[in-house]
């Protein structure tokens, strides 16, 4: 018997080869879940190298994981700023597996543009990145709050921030903003959903070894981040997405409205 046997999460933005979500979503059926998985249907000409080379499918690869651990996946394209994708996702979701009981809000946009200056920011590109983020976040709440309420037993959100939500930083306007938005929505959503038996947490990881850093290279610039952390290194998908999944077990069930710092010890703010 499983922790999750018979409970299914939904994990959004878990497509990557090396991230966070695809980690959590092996880590949920690892524990006994059924899991759906959301991408963005990436053109396949622009995955890295690593994943061209050992030809992954995006979603459809961590769907493979999944079924590996004898759960069952779906697999969705989803635009979480699009409410009609998001109501899809839950639907499909309760209509193929017949329930929901988790939620990992994980979709964010990409590194790189947005890390400009602020005369610098296209307004365009400031509002992507909170569209994706924050709005995200709202959008795929709602719709699973909505089916979690009347199914009436209840049930799991983390939300995934960052250390750029506890600590703001230059050039980082947009990712600071939509990060710390996050925090602060944990907490609303705790204080709500409790009554429910809806148990809301959030996790902010420092730097982890996912393609969303690539763009910094794993050179010295990495290396440096390293060196500037107590515990000595960067992190790992699996020890975020491994974390995730605790947070929705029995044993967590008392942290309730926390946004949680993984970071090796580089920010301790609460």
């Amino acid at each position: 018997m499983g922790e999750f046997d018979g409970k299914v999460a939904i994990v959004t933005g878990a497509g990557r080869l090396r991230g966070i979500g695809r980690a959590a979503a092996v880590s949920f059926a690892r524990l006994g879940a059924d899991v759906v998985v959301t991408g963005t249907g990436r053109d396949p000409d622009t995955f890295p190298p690593d994943e061209k080379a050992v030809g992954w499918k995006d979603v459809e690869s961590v769907a493979e994981q999944i079924r590996a651990q004898g759960r069952r996946a779906l697999t969705l394209t989803v635009d979480v700023t699009n409410r009609e994708h998001v109501q899809n996702m839950v639907d499909r979701t309760v209509r193929e597996l017949g329930r929901v009981d988790i939620l990992v809000n994980n979709a964010a946009f990409a590194r790189g543009p947005d890390r400009v200056p602020i005369v610098d920011l296209d307004p365009d590109m400031f509002q992507r990145v909170l569209d994706i983020k924050v709005t995200g976040t709202y959008l795929c709440t709602r719709a699973f709050i909505k089916q979690v309420i009347e199914q009436g037993d209840g049930g799991k959100i983390v939300n995934i921030s960052s250390s750029a939500g506890k600590r703001g930083s230059p050039n980082t306007l947009a990712y600071n903003a939509g990060n710390f938005a996050v925090v602060g929505m944990t907490q609303s959503m705790a204080k709500e959903l409790g009554p429910h038996g809806i148990n809301v947490n959030c996790v902010c990881p420092g730097a982890v070894d996912t393609h969303r850093m690539d763009d910094l290279g794993r050179g010295e610039r990495w290396q440096e981040m390293a060196a500037n952390t107590p515990i000595g290194r960067n992190g790992t998908d699996e020890e975020i997405g491994d974390f995730i999944a605790y947070l929705c077990t029995k044993a967590a069930s008392w942290i309730h409205g926390q946004s949680i710092n993984l970071n090796g010890g580089t920010v301790v703010e609460h």
